[in-house]
């Protein structure tokens, strides 16, 4: 690689935690900058997360349609959830989650992309994972609540997502990641170069 994104950590002299929530908190460090100044930066402390573009047979993306307060809209989302438990494997809670979302397993799974989804503010990674060779679970179906149960499920051509996601239609930072990156992916060398579904994540370390 050319380039790569490198770890770094400047000298932090206070730091204080304003806000603590039942999953995330919010964080004010005083940071010494290159000129030797301080400066404050607030942000948001976040568990990390998985997210998974679900690949049927006949090239469709599995999308779930959710209602997101925060910004005041229903979007058309990939199954994805928070780390819930500190050092957890990242493959097993994509697995729950796609069980969770969209009541489907998955035999073939592989690492698509990492990502911070807002770097600027707050420390939050994602790993979103390809998973192919999808089919329902049996059983009963996950008991959801809150604006999970009022979710709608789509499966939708990769293509008809890459147009919407262009012409602005389309909003989730890890649907919008992707279905490009899965697009680039099979433009270029193909799904089996891939990275493994149990490759490091030194964002998030955890025990395979």
């Amino acid at each position: 690689m050319g380039i790569q994104d490198t770890p770094e950590e400047w000298q932090v002299t206070a730091t204080v935690t304003p806000f603590t929530g039942n999953k995330t908190s919010v964080r004010t460090d005083d940071v010494v900058m290159p000129d030797g100044t301080v400066a404050r930066r607030d942000y948001q402390v976040h568990p990390g997360s998985v997210a998974v573009l679900a690949l049927d047979e006949a090239g469709r993306v599995l999308v779930l349609r959710q209602y997101r307060h925060p910004v005041r809209q229903k979007l058309w989302e990939i199954p994805a959830g928070l780390l819930d438990v500190p050092g957890e494997n990242p493959l097993h809670a994509a697995q729950r989650e796609l069980y969770e979302e969209a009541h489907v397993k998955a035999e073939d799974w592989r690492v698509l992309t990492d990502v911070y989804t807002t770097p600027g503010g707050c420390d939050e990674a994602v790993r979103v994972f390809l998973a192919r060779d999808l089919s329902e679970v049996e059983g009963e179906r996950f008991e959801v609540s809150e604006e999970e149960a009022d979710m709608e499920q789509a499966r939708v051509p990769l293509p008809e997502l890459v147009q919407g996601v262009l012409a602005g239609e389309l909003h989730n930072n890890c649907l919008v990641v992707g279905v490009l990156a899965l697009t680039a992916v099979l433009a270029g060398d193909g799904v089996d170069a891939l990275r493994p579904a149990e490759a490091p994540w030194p964002a998030r370390p955890f025990e395979a």
